[in-house]
């Protein structure tokens, strides 16, 4: 049985209370094969070095960790966590987040200006995936380039959606807005509209991309947007899939480190984000989940670097709304498309 983050906690500090050992810090984060690589790349390096021992806490969603954080007001029972750029903007607004400053997490300032600012001053960016199309080589011969390809006939009752609780959904939505002439924000008419009609292409909705996946591997699906972090993994364990970043582009999912404003070990939280950032944490982390990194001056192989945002022209071809902004507006489009494109669903 797994001991809760408090539990594990208090028997590590109890134990290296009593040997004179070092600090513990709690990192929460996710389970799967993420927590492997992040083991193996990242924890197991930084404990290494400082003698820092990490406890490593796999429970729950970005969401359902920063609903944590604001429930205990900055006390959730874990020093750093892993979320995204929303949950950061939201959390440093509501003052329950750190601020972090280039004095105490130097790396920052290597961090592309880009992406980084989309984040806010509580949020280091540690990754970057984009929305990609990730399709079945053997159903599919034919490399699809366009988003559009989602509407061919071929793959009617071969496409899944993410539901929109997941926002992949609004992302995708607000890409099929721009490719069809309207905007990320204020003109998503064109988007909801070929939202509809993908709608009567596909099978259902599902909530959770691990499940979305399911229906990939067993061939149900076709085709379907999908991170393309996750995407390349399943590229990797010998799917006969691929994935592809479109030509109208793309939105992309900025991961992000974040401390809470009462974490029991702050200076070893910082200590963690700064060694996240590292240039051969970087690498190793790009090369190991194979996903993007914001600071554009790592080493990473021709064939990583040709599928992940490395560079800042990647970085600059990437459509970027301004997520607070699309959070004022996410509970008018959920009811929307609750409306207009899951009463359509076949």
């Amino acid at each position: 049985m797994r001991f809760s983050a408090l539990c594990a906690s208090a028997l590590v500090t109890m134990g290296l209370a009593a040997s004179g050992h070092a600090e513990t810090l709690i990192v929460n984060s996710y389970g799967g094969p993420y927590e492997t690589i992040i083991r193996e790349r990242i924890i197991e390096p930084f404990e290494a070095k400082f003698g820092i021992d990490v406890v490593y806490d796999a429970v729950g969603s970005a969401s359902q960790d920063y609903a944590k954080i604001k429930a205990t007001n900055g006390r959730p029972g874990f020093d750093v966590v892993v979320m995204t750029a929303s949950q950061s903007l939201e959390g440093c607004k509501e003052g329950l987040l750190e601020e972090f400053s280039p004095e105490e997490v130097p790396n920052l300032v290597h961090l592309s200006s880009v992406i980084a600012g989309v984040a806010g001053p509580c949020g280091a960016v540690h990754e970057v995936q984009y929305l990609s199309l990730l399709y079945r080589k053997d159903k599919l011969p034919e490399q699809p380039n366009s988003w559009n390809a989602l509407l061919d006939d071929r793959l009617e009752g071969k496409i899944i959606l993410p539901t929109f609780q997941n926002v992949m959904a609004a992302y995708l939505m607000e890409i099929f807005s721009v490719a069809h002439g309207g905007d990320l924000l204020d003109n998503v008419d064109p988007g909801f509209a070929a939202m509809a009609k993908l709608a009567g292409q596909s099978i259902g909705f599902e909530q959770s991309s691990s499940v979305m996946e399911t229906y990939i591997k067993g061939g149900e699906v076709w085709a379907m947007p999908f991170w393309n972090g996750r995407a390349q993994l399943l590229v990797d364990s010998g799917l006969p899939v691929d994935y592809v970043l479109p030509k109208e582009g793309s939105i992309p999912l900025v991961a992000t480190l974040n401390v809470p404003k009462h974490a029991a070990n702050r200076e070893a939280a910082l200590r963690f984000v700064n060694f996240f950032l590292e240039k051969a944490s970087q690498e190793a982390w790009v090369t190991g989940y194979k996903v993007g990194s914001v600071r554009t001056d790592i080493d990473v192989p021709d064939d990583i670097r040709a599928r992940q945002i490395t560079t800042e022209a990647d970085l600059k071809a990437l459509l970027l709304p301004d997520l607070a902004a699309v959070a004022s507006r996410l509970s008018a489009w959920g009811e929307r498309w609750e409306r207009d494109v899951v009463a359509v669903a076949k």
